[in-house]
């Protein structure tokens, strides 16, 4: 680890504007989820673009539930009726429809 590094991680170091917007950001997302009432949004808003250092920033955020990680895609599925067109109308097609959805299943985006 080199020194940017260690610095980044210290929550000592002063917080910058980005980190307050950031910060601010968070709590409004929590208002809008109603974990927060307007009065203790106003005021740990305001305590945040007060914030001098990033623990101070980190206190205003640590009793409220990290974001939860964005579920996963459904697996790509084939559209059967659109396969059973194909077939009856172009085989090569159909075949080339297939091939590109099972690609995408096991990359795991969907087919195009």
């Amino acid at each position: 680890m080199n020194d940017s590094e260690d610095s980044a991680a210290d929550p000592a170091l002063r917080a910058g504007d980005t980190e307050r917007d950031r910060v601010a950001a968070q709590l409004q997302h929590h208002y809008a989820c109603g974990r927060l009432t307007l009065s203790e949004l106003e005021e740990r808003v305001a305590m945040a673009f007060e914030a001098r250092t990033r623990d101070q920033l980190d206190a205003l955020v640590r009793d409220l539930p990290g974001e939860p990680e964005e579920p996963a895609s459904p697996a790509p599925v084939i559209d059967s009726r659109l396969l059973i067109i194909l077939l009856c109308t172009s085989p090569p097609a159909a075949l080339i429809y297939w091939l590109i959805c099972q690609r995408a299943a096991r990359q795991g985006s969907p087919p195009m």
